[in-house]
């Protein structure tokens, strides 16, 4: 049983909303990274304005990945719904990316990097599983977890479903 609610989303509770992500917000601010910890701003969906949230960033392969253990969360709808332009924060230093959605078929060795850096932080929304789990167990919560390339240029962009490359 996935432990994502309706919608494929797992709201934070008050204590992460009002304490945790405040203060590793704060922390990124000053310049502090936790284990690869970056604010992610993307454009809303709606409103068009930036949009800040604490997020992990995975490096992995030569690549750098956005992983969102809770699901269908607002940054990956609002990702979704634009260009795929990101800037990663950290301090006053800024990086622009461009996100490409990762198909669930190709998810498994990304899932089990973040699962070994953050297993403790967000086996919760991973139903238990750990980086060890057996490629069939991975396989069937894969899709609950968007997963996003991050790349230097807009070729990479977020992918569109029918995409001969994707």
């Amino acid at each position: 049983m996935s432990t994502l609610g309706d919608g494929g989303y797992r709201k934070p509770g008050p204590l992460v909303r009002r304490v945790f992500n405040p203060m590793v917000v704060g922390l990124m601010q000053l310049g502090i990274s936790l284990k690869g910890s970056r604010i992610l701003e993307v454009k809303g969906r709606s409103t068009g304005l930036a949009r800040r949230t604490p997020v992990n960033l995975l490096r992995h392969g030569g690549n750098e990945y956005l992983v969102s253990p809770r699901g269908n969360t607002q940054w990956v709808r609002n990702l979704r719904a634009g260009d795929g332009q990101v800037t990663l924060v950290l301090g006053r230093r800024h990086w622009e990316r461009w996100a490409k959605e990762v198909p669930d078929e190709d998810k498994l060795e990304v899932l089990r990097a973040y699962l070994r850096n953050w297993k403790v932080e967000v086996g919760t929304f991973f139903d238990g599983l750990g980086a060890d789990a057996p490629d069939p167990e991975l396989a069937h919560i894969a899709p609950l977890h968007p997963i996003f390339r991050l790349s230097d240029s807009q070729e990479a962009g977020v992918r569109v479903p029918g995409d001969a490359d994707g």
